[in-house]
């Protein structure tokens, strides 16, 4: 946001300064050089006593008058050739000169005039040009007079210009600040601003959109909150009728059925659980935290594994130190991960933790299939599944890795997929420290 205003001041910085060049060039080609006007005004004095005084006396004391300026002024005065004056002057001046025109030179700190157009003041005075040098013409403090006008004008129409963009930069910042609060799961975040700011009419909209998003996820929490209770009485009640069939079956095969039943009553029953953990994990504001050694913590998550036929190797260092922790779900984060992992490898899962400069590192890695590039992210959703065909053999729905995700972001942490050394999938999770 910064990076707006600050394009947005160097725009109207560029803007001034091409006005400045636009505005110079303008007036010189509508009313002659603006430097040329400023040196004529300090040399109005010199150009003054040539024309009153020199040019009035008559035409036997024009030399006279002339050397007497001479003598008083510390400019000096040369009478030269129209020729060489003519060479030393470009195309306009030198028109302006046949004319009788005097001619400055602010860059020299001259001028130029001819004597006579007529030869009436002496004999051959119109083939000759007075040429005054050493004249009290200063543009460096001229331009340096007009420097400052544009300075103060850019200031006179930066202060407000700045006024205006603090106003809007403050408004955009509140509004930054809800945004960053509402994506990170804090729903009841509002813009709070006063009729009359800048941004209010976009505050508004902001929190219109922020109440409509918040009622549509409670609406979502709640249907999957109440589904998921109103489903568990259907599933404990035809479990029991399940057990006193099996108790009064004595057909082997209808037997067989219902224990294919049981089977299928407990997967829906670990749905509903999972459902309920993720609903829970959805509108939890806050963790039951408290200080943990990470080093026990992680070695507790091993030990709620099922039964598995590959080899888990740990190698978590007793290093790893203490941290403020809500210790059931960051155990349920991570035995997700090793669970997950178990589905999937070949024949080893390896469980490491190390701690980095502010961080702390948790990696399970396996040596199963792994997970292609384009999926990575993908299987962190809900109900997304790299196996499609959904059969007993992976089992599962889904819902584990996204549970771990919502498990550590609320411990303010992150969870990300790669490939593992081992061949397989790495999961990393990453904790501040």
């Amino acid at each position: 946001m910064n990076r707006i205003f600050f394009r947005f001041f160097v725009l109207v910085m560029l803007s001034i300064t091409g006005a400045t060049f636009v505005i110079y060039f303008a007036f010189s080609r509508l009313f002659g050089d603006p430097l040329e006007d400023i040196a004529r005004r300090q040399a109005a004095a010199q150009i003054f006593l040539l024309e009153q005084y020199v040019d009035k006396a008559p035409s036997d004391e024009w030399l006279t008058r002339l050397n007497n300026v001479r003598t008083v002024s510390e400019v000096r005065y040369d009478l030269v050739p129209l020729p060489d004056a003519r060479a030393a002057l470009a195309g306009g001046r030198r028109a302006a000169l046949d004319r009788g025109e005097i001619v400055l030179d602010p860059a020299s700190r001259s001028f130029w005039r001819r004597v006579d157009l007529e030869g009436e003041r002496y004999i051959g005075s119109h083939e000759e040009v007075l040429h005054a040098q050493n004249l009290p013409i200063d543009i460096g403090q001229a331009l340096k007079m007009e420097a400052l006008r544009y300075v103060i004008v850019a200031v006179a129409l930066l202060v407000p210009i700045a006024l205006w963009s603090r106003a809007h930069w403050q408004g955009l910042q509140a509004l930054a600040r809800v945004a960053d609060e509402f994506g990170g799961g804090k729903l009841d975040a509002r813009a709070h601003m006063k009729p009359s700011d800048a941004a209010y009419p976009l505050a508004e909209r902001i929190n219109h959109m922020a109440d409509r998003i918040e009622d549509l996820l409670e609406a979502q929490k709640s249907l999957l909150h109440s589904v998921s209770h109103e489903l568990r009485t259907p599933i404990a009640r035809l479990e029991f009728a399940l057990e006193l069939l099996d108790a009064r079956a004595r057909d082997p095969d209808l037997s067989k059925r219902i224990r294919a039943m049981e089977t299928d009553l407990h997967e829906l029953n670990a749905l509903v659980n999972e459902l309920l953990d993720m609903s829970k994990l959805d509108s939890a504001r806050s963790l039951q935290a408290a200080p943990e050694d990470m080093a026990m913590l992680l070695r507790e998550s091993t030990q709620a594994l099922p039964p598995s036929p590959h080899a888990l190797d740990c190698d978590i260092p007793d290093s790893l130190g203490e941290r403020e922790v809500d210790r059931r779900l960051l155990v349920r984060a991570v035995g997700n991960l090793l669970r997950n992992a178990q589905k999937y490898a070949a024949g080893r899962i390896l469980l490491s933790a190390s701690r980095g400069p502010g961080t702390l590192e948790i990696v399970v890695d396996d040596d199963g299939p792994g997970i292609p590039i384009e999926e990575r992210e993908k299987v962190f959703d809900p109900f997304y599944r790299l196996d499609r065909s959904r059969d007993r053999a992976t089992g599962g729905f889904g819902l584990g890795l996204a549970i771990a995700r919502k498990a550590v972001a609320l411990h303010g942490g992150a969870l990300r997929a790669e490939e593992s050394p081992l061949g397989g999938a790495r999961f990393v999770i990453t904790l501040p420290a």
